[in-house]
């Protein structure tokens, strides 16, 4: 009960310093914004190496649920001072986090500041790996129905890449636009005492022009949650090209662990294409294969195809077939319906 109460001590704090801080806007010549989504689904899930198919309400879907704040003032000369505070939800059961281990601000909680040469945050940070994962594919950030995306980070699918896709104790760095160019480079500090290489680096770019877009990342994370410590080398290529008619995605990861020897390689393919004005055809297959002592070799197959009907601009619903197939288990269909609303 007391953690509840806490809980909700925080959630009341927050909205009251959103309110507070939209109206002294004018006056600190700053701006305070609350904003968020709200998702659920409802279907039979399963996959490949899991067990029988339950049918479930999840919560988020296409996109995780959370709420946030995000406050900037203006400094003058192009200066300017940001901070962000965002908390992921499950709203099928009203339970904070994503999971039970995720702190309340579980998605971002950083404070920066902005200048002619870039910007310069500090704070736990969404990984730039995943957010050129999500620009590389049509399924997007979604941890349930994207075939890359649950290939590289959810444990329930053999996940290839060590670690969170939001890092601890960031500091981030990232250039302005250069002609749709922009480079980020992110170091997590470990916090263990004794071991200063304990800690997460990132390298990554982007670019972005027209119908075009391409991004890089190469990542190093070396994480003590394991025994011995764990490290691993990540990289990831791709691009994407919209034809007005259709929009195409490919990409290409690696991955080499060190502690346990074994590495991981994964290709997706990818297509969005108008149905109307508002609905989206999305398609995505995912590909890994495995290697690991002893010669011992495993692929993954991840597929996955909806229908995303938009009902408003802050509303959409759509339905989701996902199919999986993994070396030495048979293979698995989720099918749902998904409702979310941004605001």
């Amino acid at each position: 009960m007391k953690k509840m109460n806490r809980r909700m001590a925080a959630i009341t704090a927050f909205a009251s310093l959103a309110a507070g801080g939209a109206a002294t806007e004018a006056h600190a010549q700053s701006s305070v914004q609350l904003y968020g989504l709200v998702g659920a689904y409802v279907g039979s899930v399963k996959h490949s190496s899991g067990p029988a198919a339950t049918f479930q309400e999840g919560g988020g879907g296409l996109t995780t649920s959370y709420f946030g704040m995000h406050g900037e003032e203006d400094l003058g000369g192009g200066n300017s001072v940001f901070f962000t505070l965002e908390s992921f939800f499950q709203p099928n059961t009203g339970a904070q986090g994503r999971t039970a281990a995720d702190p309340f601000f579980s998605r971002n909680a950083f404070v920066g500041f902005s200048t002619a040469v870039g910007r310069l945050s500090f704070g736990r940070q969404t990984n730039p790996t995943y957010l050129n994962m999500q620009l590389l594919n049509p399924f997007g950030s979604s941890v349930v129905f994207s075939p890359i995306v649950v290939q590289s980070f959810v444990p329930a699918f053999n996940n290839t890449i060590i670690g969170d896709t939001v890092w601890n104790n960031a500091v981030q760095y990232q250039t302005p636009s250069l002609g749709g160019f922009t480079a980020t480079g992110i170091y997590g500090a470990g916090g263990v005492a004794g071991a200063p290489g304990v800690a997460n680096i990132g390298l990554h770019a982007k670019y972005v022009n027209g119908p075009f877009a391409a991004a890089v990342s190469l990542q190093r994370v070396r994480t003590p949650v394991t025994a011995p410590v764990t490290e691993q080398d990540t990289w990831l290529g791709g691009f994407t090209y919209n034809f007005n008619f259709a929009k195409v995605y490919a990409l290409a990861e690696g991955s080499q662990t060190y502690g346990k020897p074994s590495g991981a390689h994964t290709y997706e393919l990818g297509l969005s294409v108008p149905v109307t004005t508002y609905s989206t055809v999305l398609a995505e297959w995912a590909r890994t294969t495995r290697n690991a002592p002893h010669n011992v070799y495993s692929t993954r197959n991840t597929g996955s195809i909806a229908y995303d009907y938009s009902l408003s601009k802050r509303t959409g619903v759509y339905v989701v077939c996902m199919y999986d197939k993994t070396s030495g288990f048979g293979s698995a269909t989720t099918t749902a319906l998904g409702l979310r609303q941004a605001f």
